[in-house]
C-alpha cells in the first residue's frame, strides 16, 4: 500500500497569496516600499519553528525547541472512527522518540463535534484508553477564521493529500459533503490529518485521515 501523501518544500511557501504592497502598508515613498519588501521577505521565510501554541494544560510551547527534530503534527478527536489511530501514533512515538521524532496532537471539535470534552478530559481519555505519552495541545480550530496559525501554515505548505483505493476515495467524498468548516481545497477535511516535517523544516508531507500511522513509517525513518 502506498502512503497517501502530498509533499511540498520550503521554497514553495507563499507562492500564492503573497500580500500586496498596499496590504503591507506601502505608499509611494521609497521608505514605505522598502518596508513592504522586507515584510514580504519575512513572511516567506516563516518556518514551523516560528510558531508558539498552548498545551492542554495552558503552557506555551515554543516550536523553536523542535528544530533539528522530525515533527509529526496531527489534528485529533476522541469520538471519531479514526480515534484508534492514537494507538498507532503512540507506537511510532515509543519506537522513534529517542531517535528524534516528536509527535504533537491538536484536538479539534470542528468535524461533527467529535471532540466535545474539556482539555483535561481529552488528555485523560488519550492516556487511559491508548496510553498516549506524546504532547497533547489545547483544543483548537484547524479551519476558518479562528484556525490555529500552525495549521494555516501547514495547509499552505502542504495543501493536499492523496486518497488511494476505492474506500479512501469514498471517504474523501463523504468528508467533503459533511465537513462544514471546509471552504478551501487546502482545508483539513477531517480528523487525523497528519503532517510530517523534516529536521530542517523544509520538507512537509501530508497524509489523509484514512492513512494509518504504520503506512508512513518508512517516511519517518527516512527523515530521521
Amino acid at each position: 500500500m502506498h502512503p497517501e501523501t502530498s509533499q511540498t518544500t520550503y521554497s514553495g511557501f507563499l507562492d500564492k497569496g503573497r500580500p500586496s504592497l498596499e496590504a503591507c502598508g506601502a505608499s509611494s515613498s521609497k521608505a514605505s516600499l522598502k518596508n513592504a519588501v522586507i515584510n514580504i521577505k519575512n513572511r516567506t521565510m516563516e518556518k514551523i519553528y516560528d510558531f508558539k501554541a498552548l498545551s492542554s494544560k495552558g503552557k506555551e510551547i515554543d516550536f523553536k525547541q523542535f528544530e533539528g527534530k522530525v515533527l509529526l503534527i496531527v489534528n485529533t478527536a476522541s469520538k471519531c472512527g479514526f480515534t484508534p489511530q492514537f494507538a498507532g501514533l503512540e507506537e511510532l512515538n515509543q519506537k522513534y522518540k529517542d531517535k528524534g521524532l516528536v509527535i504533537i496532537g491538536f484536538p479539534c471539535n470542528q468535524f461533527k463535534e467529535q471532540d466535545p470534552g474539556t482539555d483535561g478530559q481529552i488528555e485523560e481519555f488519550c492516556q487511559l484508553n491508548y496510553g498516549v505519552t506524546f504532547q497533547i495541545m489545547k483544543k483548537t480550530d484547524v479551519n476558518g477564521p479562528a484556525a490555529e496559525p500552525i495549521f494555516e501554515y501547514l495547509k499552505t505548505q502542504a495543501p493536499t493529500e492523496e486518497y488511494n483505493g476505492l474506500k479512501a476515495k469514498a471517504a474523501k467524498t463523504l468528508f467533503k459533503a459533511i465537513s462544514k468548516s471546509v471552504e478551501k481545497d487546502s482545508d483539513i477535511k477531517w480528523n487525523f490529518t497528519k503532517f510530517l516535517i523534516s529536521k530542517d523544516g523544509e520538507t512537509i508531507k501530508r497524509y489523509a485521515p484514512t492513512t494509518e500511522p504504520k503506512d508512513f513509517e518508512n517516511d519517518v525513518e527516512a527523515m530521521l
